[in-house]
C-alpha cells in the first residue's frame, strides 16, 4: 500500500482490539483484529433514526477539522502555521493517521497501512516543504538531498517466480517459459515507449491538480486499463500480471476496474516504465520506517494533542449563514455533542461526507455516486526468527510472489540493519477491490463477516509458497481491515466535474472538502495537498470576512466628509 495507502480518509471494518482473538492449537500462534469496531462507524445510521437522543453539550471553536487522516492533519498543520490555533480535530478512530497509522508487536514497529513515501517529485511542493521541516530533505546546489537514514536500504525489492527469488518486481524475461520471452521483452519495450509518449507536456503530475487535462487524457480516463491494454496489443501474461499488480498496489483494484488514465499515471507521474536493457534510470528513492507512514502521521499529529479528539463519530453538518454546526457521537462519554465554528474542513471520504448533510451540495452527491472504495487487509506477522529462504536474490524490504492474488510482504526490521537475523515482523498486504463492483462487495462482506483466524490462515498459506516453514515461525498475527480504504479511479472519475467543483467552493462557503478522494485515488501526496489547499481556503474566507467586518464598521461617507 503506497503512500496514502500505497498499500494504502474511511470507515474501518475492524473488530475490537481483542475481538476475535484466537489461538491455533496446533501451531501456537494467535490472531486478532485491530482498530475500532465497525459498529462505531454505524452510529451515523442510529443518529438518522433518532436513536441517539439530543446533544448533551454544546461547544464552540474557531475551525473544526473532521477526520485525522493525512488530509485532516495537513489542514490542521497549515492552519497552525498561519497562526490559527483555535481549532479542533475530530477523529472516529482511537489514533490519528487514517491509512497511515503505525503499530508495534513485541517492541518492533510495523505499519497498519501505507508503508512508504516515494521522494516527492518537482510538483509535490507541500510534501517537500514538510519533509524539510522534519529535517529529512534539504537543498544543496539546487538539488534535493535526503537523509539516508530514512531512505529504504538495499536490497529494496524482489520477486518470487519459478521457484526462486529475482531482484526487482518486473518479471525477468529469463524466468519465463521460453516461448514467452521474445514477445514479452518486445511488449516491455513498447509499453515503455507508450508511457513516455503520453507523459509529455505535463500530462501526468503529482498532485494531479498540477497536471494538464486534455481530450486525449479524458479518452484514457473513459476506458478500463485492461481494455486499453488489449486494444493496444499488450497481451503478454507477465506484463499483464505486473500491470495488474501495480493497479492493485496503488488503487486497491485490478486493471479491469481502474481507468487507463490511472494505469498509466502509476508510471508516468513518477519514475516511468523501464524495460530490461533500456539503460534503466537510478532506482526511485523511497522513504520508509518500521512503522511505515505512521512515522510521518505521528509527527503530523503531535502538535495537536490538546486539540485532537478521538473516538468521535460525525453525525450531522449544517451550514448556516454565520456558522457551521456539527453534531457528533462521543464514544468515551457515550453522548451526542454539538460543535459550532465559523469554518469547517471535512477531511472524510466523500461518501461519508454525503451522509452528514440533510441537503448535500449537488456536486457532493454526484461525486459520491460515481465512486467505489476498495477494501484492504494488512496482516502483521510476528516471527520468532526469519523463515528459510528459497535462494536467489537476498531477503529484501519488499517481497512479492508472482501470480499471487495478494501483494506480498514487507520486512518491518529491514531498516534496522542488524548484523544477525532475529525476531521480525512481516507486514502482508491484500488489496480486495477485485475486477468489478460485485467482487468488491463480496470481498468487503467476507472481510467483515469472517473471523480473524480464517484470514490469518489465508495470509500464511499465500506466503508459505515462498517460505514453507513460515507457519512454524509465526507466534502472533495482528490484522487490520479497512472496509473503504481508498477510492478506486474507475473510468470517468478522474475528469469528473463534481470533483473539480468540490475543490473550488463558492465564495463565502463555510464548509471545505479535503480528502484524497478529490484526486480520484488515494496516496499520501494527494491527501496532503488537499488538506493544505482546504486550509488555504479557510484562511482566505476568514480574511475576507474580517475585511468585510472592518468595512462595515467604517463610517459611511457623507456630505460632511466631501
Amino acid at each position: 500500500m503506497r503512500a496514502g495507502l500505497t498499500r494504502r480518509a474511511l470507515l474501518a471494518l475492524g473488530g475490537g482490539a481483542l475481538a476475535g482473538c484466537a489461538r491455533d492449537a496446533e501451531r501456537g500462534w494467535t490472531a486478532h483484529w485491530l482498530g475500532a469496531a465497525h459498529e462505531r462507524g454505524h452510529r451515523l445510521r442510529e443518529a438518522k433514526s433518532g436513536g441517539l437522543g439530543e446533544p448533551a453539550v454544546t461547544q464552540r471553536t474557531g475551525v473544526i477539522v473532521v477526520g485525522a487522516g493525512i488530509a485532516g492533519l495537513a489542514a490542521a498543520r497549515a492552519l497552525m502555521r498561519a497562526g490559527i490555533d483555535d481549532l479542533r480535530v475530530l477523529e472516529l478512530e482511537d489514533a490519528a493517521g487514517g491509512n497511515s497509522r503505525g503499530h508495534a508487536i513485541a517492541g518492533m514497529g510495523c505499519p497498519l497501512g501505507a508503508h512508504y513515501l516515494p521522494v516527492p517529485g518537482p510538483h509535490a511542493h507541500e510534501v517537500a516543504q514538510y519533509l524539510e521541516e522534519l529535517g529529512l530533505r534539504r537543498i544543496e546546489h539546487g538539488r534535493a538531498v535526503y537523509d539516508e537514514r530514512h531512505l529504504c536500504h538495499s536490497p529494496q525489492e524482489r520477486l518470487f517466480i519459478d521457484g526462486t527469488w529475482h531482484e526487482g518486481l518486473l518479471p525477468p524475461v529469463e524466468a519465463l517459459p521460453v516461448a514467452q520471452r521474445e514477445r514479452t521483452l518486445a511488449q516491455y519495450r513498447r509499453f515503455a515507449e507508450a508511457v513516455d509518449r503520453v507523459a509529455m507536456n505535463g500530462a501526468f503530475r503529482m498532485p494531479t491538480a498540477h497536471a494538464a487535462w486534455t481530450p486525449a487524457l479524458a479518452a484514457l480516463d473513459a476506458v478500463p486499463f485492461a481494455e486499453w491494454l488489449t486494444r493496444e496489443g499488450f497481451d503478454a501474461p507477465a506484463l499483464r500480471w505486473y500491470l495488474d499488480y501495480c493497479c492493485r498496489d496503488d488503487y486497491g483494484a485490478g486493471s479491469a476496474q481502474v481507468s487507463a488514465w490511472a494505469g498509466i499515471h502509476y508510471f508516468a507521474s513518477r519514475h516511468g516504465f523501464h524495460a530490461p536493457g533500456s539503460g534503466e534510470a537510478e532506482r526511485e528513492g523511497v522513504l520508509t520506517w518500521p512503522e511505515g507512514n505512521g512515522w510521518l502521521a505521528e509527527r503530523l499529529a503531535a502538535p495537536h494533542r490538546e486539540r485532537l479528539h478521538l473516538g468521535c463519530v460525525a453525525l450531522r453538518v449544517e451550514e448556516r449563514r454565520d456558522e457551521v454546526l456539527l453534531d457528533l457521537w462521543n464514544e468515551r462519554e457515550q453522548h451526542i455533542e454539538r460543535w459550532s465554528a465559523p469554518q469547517l474542513v471535512l477531511a472524510l471520504p466523500l461518501f461519508i461526507a454525503l451522509r452528514l448533510f440533510e441537503n448535500p451540495p449537488a456536486a457532493l452527491s454526484a461525486a459520491a455516486a460515481a465512486m467505489r472504495h476498495a477494501p484492504w487487509l494488512v496482516a502483521n506477522l510476528q516471527c520468532d526468527q526469519p523463515p528459510l529462504d528459497r535462494g536467489g536474490a537476498p531477503p529484501s524490504w519488499d517481497n512479492v510472489l508472482y501470480g499471487s492474488a495478494a501483494l506480498g510482504y514487507v520486512d518491518a526490521m529491514h531498516q534496522n540493519l542488524r548484523a544477525h537475523p532475529g525476531p521480525t515482523v512481516y507486514s502482508a498486504y491484500w488489496a480486495l477491490g477485485g475486477d468489478g463492483e460485485a467482487q468488491l462487495r463480496e470481498a468487503r462482506q467476507r472481510l467483515l463477516g469472517e473471523p480473524a483466524p480464517a484470514w490469518a490462515q489465508r495470509v500464511l498459506a499465500d506466503l508459505a509458497q515462498a517460505h514453507p516453514d513460515l507457519p512454524q515461525r509465526v507466534t502472533q498475527i495482528d490484522l487490520m481491515r479497512y472496509g473503504h480504504a481508498m477510492s478506486i479511479p474507475v473510468p470517468g472519475l478522474r475528469g469528473h466535474a463534481a470533483l473539480q467543483a468540490l475543490q473550488a467552493p463558492p465564495r463565502g462557503a463555510r464548509v471545505h472538502f479535503a480528502h484524497a478522494d478529490l484526486s480520484a485515488y488515494s496516496v499520501f501526496e494527494e491527501a496532503f495537498f488537499h488538506g493544505t489547499r482546504a486550509a488555504a481556503q479557510v484562511l482566505s474566507t476568514t480574511a475576507a470576512a474580517k475585511k468585510q467586518t472592518l468595512a462595515s464598521a467604517m463610517p459611511s461617507s457623507g456630505v460632511r466628509n466631501q
